[in-house]
């Protein structure tokens, strides 16, 4: 079995979205980043824009976020955003 990534979308005020990944893109204050299973651990401020998540099989869902911080660390992607909806599921 392929690993996955643990991913979690949360706005100041909820759970935006959680689950399994391939892949997930997001814009920082320094440009975008692409994270795969295995990435480096990293710590970026959250530029406005979209978060493209890819699920096991092919599907992509994307998010709109604002203002936050992005995390990666043991295949653990989080996004803490102060604003966060998702835009296509």
């Amino acid at each position: 079995m392929a690993r996955t990534l643990n991913v979690s979308i949360v706005a100041a005020d909820r759970k935006v979205w959680s689950g399994d990944a391939e892949m997930v893109v997001a814009r920082t204050m320094i440009g975008e980043i692409g994270v795969l299973p295995g990435h480096e651990p990293v710590l970026g401020l959250l530029a406005d824009g979209q978060v493209r998540i890819t699920l096991p099989g092919g599907e992509k869902i994307v998010a709109n976020a604002a203002g936050g911080y992005f995390s990666i660390a043991a295949d653990i992607v989080t996004v803490v955003a102060s604003r966060a909806e998702l835009v296509s599921a």
